[in-house]
């Protein structure tokens, strides 16, 4: 079969008479790495910048860029300005008694705020701080200070420690007192997550309560218990009958 593309004078013909196609050019890749280039040029370099490169860099640019550029500035820092909303806070940090009510009480308007009251010397204590440190940095968008208790409360008992209270807007919206109320001294992670997240103090994915599925299992290892024990002594009494 011939080639269509071949320099022949009967393609040629074929090709005034619209038979053939026109002929293919043969690429040439200069040219084609040239219009590459080309065309990435044309990527407006503000568009790769930083807020603080945009500033260095305002005397190279002309009229139509400086207006694209404020728009893009904006545009940029309000992305900025919704992150650091969202990320605010993001640790577990340390409060005197004298600090409590600027801190707490008076917290920014609608900002949740779990504060831990707590002795150092006490192990539910230290496991409540290791949980509430993870929490903060999960839910950043969530207020969370610790302090020991003798700088907020002279006298408070140890038996009401750990002692958890949720604030928003300058109302307890909720508190755990005591080991009990907090979890038990095998609290988890995941539980103190969900009881947090029933006062509304953080948006959990949790979809149910863990410590539920515990008591469930506890249950249900209760009963098989009971139900053995009573077969058990039912087989014991027959065994005396006989």
């Amino acid at each position: 079969m011939q080639d269509p593309n071949e320099d022949t004078e009967w393609n040629e013909i074929l090709r005034d008479f619209g038979i053939l196609p026109p002929k293919e050019e043969p690429k040439d890749e200069i040219e084609e790495m040239v219009l590459r280039l080309q065309k990435e040029a044309m990527v407006k370099p503000y568009e790769k910048m930083t807020l603080a490169q945009l500033k260095e860099a305002e005397d190279e640019f002309d009229d139509e860029d400086m207006r694209a550029i404020e728009i893009y500035r904006e545009k940029r820092l309000q992305e900025w300005k919704a992150l650091k909303k969202k990320q605010k806070f993001g640790e577990l940090r340390e409060i005197s008694g004298n600090q409590y009510v600027n801190e707490v009480t008076n917290a920014e308007k609608d900002v949740w705020v779990i504060i831990h009251l707590y002795r150092s010397s006490i192990p539910m204590c230290s496991l409540v701080n290791q949980h509430l440190s993870l929490l903060a940095r999960k839910f950043p968008e969530t207020k969370f200070v610790k302090a020991i208790v003798n700088s907020c409360i002279q006298h408070y008992h140890d038996n009401c420690l750990p002692t958890i209270f949720v604030y928003k807007n300058g109302q307890i919206e909720g508190k755990f007192i005591g080991i009990i109320e907090c979890g038990g001294i095998n609290l988890k992670l995941e539980e103190l997550e969900w009881k947090l997240a029933e006062v509304g103090a953080i948006q959990t994915d949790l979809e149910e309560n863990p410590r539920r599925v515990i008591v469930d299992v506890m249950v249900s290892s209760i009963r098989n218990t009971s139900i053995c024990d009573d077969t058990n002594s039912s087989n014991s009494d027959n065994d005396d009958t006989k």
